[in-house]
């Protein structure tokens, strides 16, 4: 039968008023929204459910198949830290919303949070945390050991160099939380329903239309119509996915955290006023040097560890939710503990706090958790089944932050914070793959506290993805760094020799060790040999879509910011817009036919977006027109350089003049008796082309354009190179340098909104209407050597003003150049200081670009 909520009962024991108030709920008339249906009662699932509610949508059902509000899920028995900052601002904005959210709620303690260095290299880190925080505006302030050692007096402060104190930071008490998020959406007309299980997600013409339920002891089966369904099963989460189809890489893995006995230093320390729950009023510790944290339970100690083995745990072997068994010590997310796992972490904690050697432990549980292959959230709607969306791998510190995220999504179609980061669509098909999620989230857990360089490699699994040129470029002793999944040379041995015949202008300075890190000078003679000669560069893993049809124009002009109803050949740079005129992508679209067109994007989310958007169009009784991801069955070579006219004219017929091929035009030319599309782009700011072929054409194709080029100087090209001449045209990086939190005009992107197109693209009037108070700025740094990595906070004044996004080398202006978000008010000369790993770096405002500022260059 089909009915509007499920029949079985809440069998949840639970006495509270959050209780009362969700099994009162059902009565509640509905109203505004669309029907949700939240799958998981956990921390996230409430916040979720809380934040629909309060934007009018209160057709909303959560269900779990645990009682509530302690479902037996990673809610149920997390320690509750909550660290906030993060290398990734939208993470530390997600926990920000968080603490505030769950303050209010009276469900968590600011007592602060303090990490500890036990090595130089930590120590270095923290300073380097430290500027995060400033960029982020988290405050943060560095301590001594001293200082340390009075805020945690277990602490051994001889062991410690140093220390980073949050005062914002806290313990989260995730089940208070919980049942007073059930409470107050409950008042709101939202149902909670627990003990029951979700058997089966109904899908008709690929949409998502309702939900099938039974009772988590068994009976009957029941359904439940919906318009969305939002999955927030934590570790259940791929079984979830699997109902619809859908791949969620996520690995359950366990994580050990042990109570200790009672400590008589404890037994005087003062109990938090008003938050009980939490047990403490010392500030959270943590040790990452040896992957460990630690936090106050009353008179004892809470510890868990990162330190052991990674223990993934299969699907099957979790114990199926028995609700009527789930109480505080026994769940299906809690396993056994296994001790000899913890013995190095015990050993390593008496020696950090000696107290703990009178002490034993008390209580101990591998306590299940959710990593993914990068680390990051699963946020987004499926590709497979629309309205079926996802809110997974979110912990406790993001967890109202995510919610919030989501409520935005589905209620105004776009949120506050950026979430590309965490977009489900974001992984390529190879990293969906069950080994790679399993051998990359297991790598993760492993490396959860390590301190990683940002151009640091996984060391395994590699060479997934190669380049029809990858056997060329190992000749030519190519350096290697991946990303999503493809091996890309940063440089090439080969070119070692370049270095020592350079310019003295051009001489590499020394750098410090950390940007010295995953970097050669040999980048220099690459970028030398593309601006005054000729280089190739693999642009194959940049991804590349065909649309083709007759729905293809109209979809891409409502889609995209540029005019590209345009003539065949033509080549256009457009933005996509969200409704708030942020910036969603940048796109180069090239139309190669009449109904068909190449899209420059930058990734899957991209590539879904556009999918999603053909699906409405033709559903909203638009033409028809397929979405196709060519990346894999093409490859790309940039050809760049002052001579790669001259030398690619001796491979073709083609007029390459430019009257024959302008800049930013495109044709279909023979090359060496290859078939090639070569448009006439270049994101280094040189004369050159973009040219792209069939894989199987690839390496002839790379054969004969490097025996063209021997004669004018060619060199083999790579990434480091790359971004350093890119940063010297202004050219921008979208997700580093722009997001959909920046409009096109604070971007320095005005230039690709096209005042003659007819259509009122997305976000066209809100971009109008933006008056965003900071600028994307030009910066240079004035010793000429210090090069800054990204992220670093920027100073005005000796305030906390901003933050760079992108940085590196500028060889041929011969100093460090960096593009920082600062406000608006600042004009060219104006001094500001980057923070590099609390040193304070000169820098001045500079008027871009840097480098050829008519575009001489590439028009010649």
């Amino acid at each position: 039968m089909t009915s509007q909520h499920p029949t079985s009962p809440d069998t949840t024991t639970s006495t509270s008023a959050a209780s009362s108030a969700a099994s009162s709920a059902g009565g509640v008339a509905r109203s505004r929204g669309k029907r949700v249906v939240i799958i998981g009662a956990g921390i996230v699932g409430a916040n979720l459910a809380d934040e629909l509610a309060a934007r009018g949508w209160t057709d909303v059902t959560v269900l779990d198949q645990g009682p509530l509000p302690l479902t037996g899920g990673s809610t149920s028995h997390a320690p509750g830290l909550v660290f906030q900052i993060n290398t990734s601002r939208t993470m530390t904005k997600l926990a920000t919303y968080t603490v505030a959210k769950l303050t209010e709620l009276d469900a968590f303690a600011a007592v602060g949070g303090l990490e500890v260095a036990t090595t130089p290299e930590r120590l270095a880190e923290l300073h380097r945390k430290h500027g995060w925080g400033r960029s982020w505006g988290v405050d943060a302030t560095l301590v001594d050991p001293a200082e340390a050692g009075r805020r945690f007096p277990l602490l051994d402060a001889d062991r410690v160099l140093g220390a980073l104190y949050i005062p914002s930071d806290g313990l989260a008490s995730a089940v208070r939380a919980v049942d007073a998020l059930i409470a107050r959406a409950g008042s709101r007309g939202v149902r909670f329903v627990g003990s029951t299980r979700v058997t089966g997600v109904d899908v008709r013409d690929g949409r998502v239309r309702g939900v099938r339920v039974a009772p988590a002891a068994g009976g009957g089966e029941d359904t439940l119509d919906a318009d969305v369904v939002v999955s927030c099963a934590g570790f259940w989460g791929p079984q979830v996915g699997d109902l619809v189809g859908q791949t969620v890489p996520l690995v359950p893995m366990a994580h050990q955290y042990v109570t200790t006995t009672a400590l008589p230093e404890l037994a005087d320390v003062p109990r938090g006023a008003g938050h009980n729950s939490v047990d403490a009023v010392l500030p959270m510790l943590r040790h990452q040097d040896r992957d460990l944290y630690y936090r106050q339970l009353r008179d004892a100690v809470g510890i868990g560890s990162y330190a052991h083995r990674p223990m993934p745990v299969a699907a099957q072997d979790i114990p199926r939710t028995d609700p009527g068994a789930v109480t505080p010590g026994a769940m299906p997310s809690r396993l056994d503990f296994t001790a000899e796992d913890f013995e190095p972490s015990w050993k390593e904690s008496v020696e950090l706090l000696p107290a703990l050697g009178a002490a034993g432990i008390a209580d101990g549980f591998n306590g299940i958790f959710s990593f993914t292959p990068d680390g990051g959230s699963l946020v987004g709607e499926s590709p497979q089944a629309r309205g079926f969306w996802m809110a997974e791998a979110v912990w406790v510190t993001h967890s109202a932050g995510v919610a919030r995220s989501v409520a935005q999504l589905l209620v105004d179609e776009h949120p506050e914070v950026d979430l590309h980061e965490l977009d489900l669509a974001r992984f390529e098909a190879v990293q969906l793959d069950e080994a790679y999620v399993l051998e990359t989230a297991s790598q993760n857990f492993v490396e959860v506290y390590d301190i990683i360089h940002p151009l640091q490699p996984r060391l395994s699994p590699r060479d997934l993805r190669l380049s029809p040129f990858h056997s060329r470029q190992v000749e030519l002793g190519a350096v290697f760094l991946e990303s999503g999944g493809w091996e890309r040379p940063h440089w090439y041995e080969a070119n070692a020799p370049l270095v020592d015949a350079l310019p003295e202008d051009w001489t590499p300075r020394a750098r410090d060790p950390w940007s010295a890190r995953f970097h050669s000078p040999i980048a220099a003679a690459e970028a030398y040999a593309t601006r005054t000669a000729l280089a190739m560069y693999d642009m194959t893993p940049l991804k590349r879509v065909e649309v083709a049809g007759p729905g293809a124009l109209p979809l891409l002009q409502h889609l995209t910011s540029g005019k590209v109803d345009k003539s065949v050949g033509a080549v256009t740079y457009c933005l996509a817009l969200d409704g708030t005129g942020g910036i969603r992508s940048d796109l180069t679209v090239a139309r190669i036919e009449d109904e068909l067109f190449q899209v420059g994007a930058n990734g899957g989310i991209d590539v879904d977006l556009l999918v999603k958007a053909a699906d409405d169009a033709l559903a909203a009784g638009g033409a028809p027109v397929t979405v196709t991801d060519i990346t894999d069955t093409t490859c790309c070579v940039g050809f760049w350089g002052p001579n790669a006219r001259e030398a690619l004219a001796t491979l073709t017929d083609a007029d390459l003049t430019d009257e024959g091929l302008r800049y930013f035009r495109g044709a279909t030319i023979e090359i060496a008796g290859i078939r090639v599309r070569a448009l006439r782009l270049s994101y280094v700011g040189e004369l050159g082309w973009e040219l792209y072929a069939a894989t199987e054409d690839g390496l002839a194709l790379w054969d004969a354009l490097w025996a063209a080029g021997r004669p004018h100087g060619v060199v083999a090209a790579g990434r480091a190179a790359f971004n350093a001449l890119r940063l010297e045209k202004g050219f921008r990086s979208w997700g580093t340098d722009m997001t959909t939190e920046h409009g096109p005009e604070a971007a320095g992107l005005a230039f690709a909104l096209s005042p003659t197109t007819p259509v009122d693209y997305v976000g066209r009037a809100a971009a109008a209407q933006r008056s965003d108070p900071n600028r994307l700025t030009c910066l240079t740094v004035d010793d000429g050597t210090s090069v800054p990595m990204g992220k670093e906070p920027v100073l005005v004044d000796g305030a906390p003003a901003g933050y760079v996004t992108s940085a590196a080398f500028g060889y041929t202006v011969g100093r460090p150049v960096a593009y920082a978000w600062l406000p608006a008010g600042l004009a060219e000369g104006d001094a500001v200081t980057i923070e590099y790993f609390g040193r304070p770096v000169a820098a001045t405002v500079t008027a871009e670009p840097l480098v050829d500022p008519a575009g001489e260059r590439m028009r010649g």
